[in-house]
């Protein structure tokens, strides 16, 4: 909805709110898949972290995707059965799957049915600050998604990692 523009659409902006408020809906229906698979499976155990450490373990890690994988460096924390993401990955996922996914969704789904909002907090519109809350969250996911794909070009070869997107699992180097 951004590009559209009433004078001199690329997309007019009747369609772009249509295909926003599809993909919303499908993308929160495919994070209620996701979420759920995360409590009835094994899987959601990868997205429980220690705090002891972190830090330290960020610095390494951030380390490694800032100079050591450039100097070809084996990474400090390679991904096996018991570990799936290395600590940067664990805290971004987290992140971005419990924490601004579910603001994403809460806040398109509250501008989707605007009666549900608060009419005022703070002196301002409900739907002024519910709107600049869902802004917000769907840059800083965009934001993921960016420096996802960039991290997934690290491999073997830049298209070697991709596979890892659909699969969940990253192939060992």
């Amino acid at each position: 909805m951004q590009y559209s523009d009433l004078d001199s659409p690329l997309i007019n902006f009747d369609t772009a709110v249509s295909i926003h408020n599809f993909s919303g809906i499908a993308l929160t229906l495919s994070y209620l898949l996701f979420f759920l698979g995360n409590i009835f499976s094994t899987n959601g155990r990868y997205y429980r972290m220690k705090t002891q450490g972190l830090g330290k373990q960020l610095k390494l890690q951030l380390r490694h995707y800032t100079y050591g994988c450039f100097k070809r460096e084996d990474p400090p924390f390679p991904i096996n059965k018991d570990r799936k993401f290395n600590p940067l990955q664990a805290v971004s996922y987290l992140f971005a799957m419990y924490l601004a996914l579910p603001l994403l969704f809460i806040t398109g789904w509250a501008l989707l049915f605007p009666e549900f909002i608060l009419k005022g907090l703070f002196g301002f519109s409900g739907i002024f600050l519910t709107a600049q809350l869902h802004i917000i969250m769907g840059f800083l996911v965009s934001i993921f998604l960016i420096i996802h794909i960039y991290v997934s070009t690290m491999g073997k070869s830049p298209g070697s990692n991709f596979k890892s997107m659909i699969t969940g699992w990253q192939e060992v180097h």
